[in-house]
């Protein structure tokens, strides 16, 4: 079940086709691919990567050139959650879990991995997850059992607890949860090793859009909306049809840790159904199939990060 925080919503005052867009919108976690130290020795010889709203799928092929076998700390981290700002909005959180709350799962070689997992209640540069621990509080923010171990607290520790900054003036936990899976990874010299993982994405969005009517500019900068899309929207706008946005961002950047660039990388976004629409900047993207858009790379080093707008054609038009 998604799960949405919902302490606090601002209200929107635009309206579109009489419909308020307001008290529906949520943001989105920006997550992103493995993380590794930067290397001299091992290639990132291919990347696969699909992205749909339903998940997140990613085939890497590394190759260790050393002449000798690598043992090396392969990493994910999941987005951090909590803090003052993430109350004060509507953030989608997939699943309800106090650490995997992406529903990450990787295998090496088709095998799954064992991963150890790293979380860090940060306060702005200090990790507070000892205190919270010796006091019975659980580390994850946005779940309920946080907020009600916080209630517990005894006067002294309550004071403690605010001194060191993870109680807001309001109450509510103050402190971000890190959490990092990570495992070690043996790269035989020579050998390709195929490492895939998977996860559920957090999906931002909101009821309905502005494009096809009075489209901010700053989303259409953001997604390369063009102007054959534009004029789509503005088609169904004019017969009443109406479409909610998602947003899904990813993290590319990390793919520049390794020894060369990526040799091959393939990104395919998949919309799910025909009658949707996906936008995001990409040079040299094709359509491969009714949902699914293509972009290929040659020895690429990404140099910014993701963004997706996917358009939901709503089941209560006219």
């Amino acid at each position: 079940m998604r799960r949405y925080l919902t302490l606090a919503l601002a209200a929107l005052s635009s309206c579109l086709s009489g419909m308020a867009l307001a008290n529906d919108s949520s943001a989105q976690l920006a997550a992103g691919g493995l993380v590794l130290t930067r290397s001299d020795t091992i290639e990132m010889q291919t990347e696969d990567l699909e992205i749909s709203r339903s998940a997140v799928k990613v085939r890497y092929t590394f190759l260790n050139t050393s002449g000798k076998d690598v043992v090396s700390r392969v990493a994910f981290p999941l987005p951090p959650v909590g803090g003052r700002e993430m109350f004060e909005m509507d953030v989608s959180i997939p699943l309800d879990s106090s650490d995997n709350f992406l529903g990450f799962t990787t295998r090496v070689d088709g095998q799954p991995v064992a991963m150890d997992m790293e979380q860090k209640a940060m306060v702005g540069t200090v990790d507070r997850a000892a205190w919270l621990r010796a006091h019975g509080i659980p580390l994850a923010p946005h779940l309920g059992p946080a907020q009600e171990a916080l209630e517990r607290l005894t006067p002294a520790d309550n004071a403690e607890a605010q001194r060191l900054g993870l109680v807001d003036e309001d109450g509510y936990p103050a402190w971000k949860l890190e959490t990092t899976y990570h495992w070690l990874q043996r790269f035989p010299a020579g050998v390709p090793v195929v490492v895939e993982h998977r996860y559920q994405p957090s999906v931002g969005g909101t009821v309905a859009t502005l494009l096809g009517h009075e489209p901010e500019a700053e989303t259409v900068r953001a997604y390369c909306v063009d102007a054959a899309l534009l004029t789509a929207m503005n088609r169904a706008a004019a017969r009443d049809i109406h479409y909610s946005e998602g947003w899904i961002d990813y993290i590319l950047v990390t793919g520049g840790n390794w020894k060369k660039p990526i040799g091959k990388f393939r990104l395919v976004v998949d919309k799910e159904r025909p009658q949707d629409f996906a936008s995001f900047c990409g040079d040299g993207v094709r359509k491969i199939a009714p949902t699914r858009f293509e972009m290929t790379k040659t020895n690429w080093r990404p140099e910014k990060d993701l963004s997706i707008l996917f358009l939901e054609r709503r089941t209560e038009e006219k």
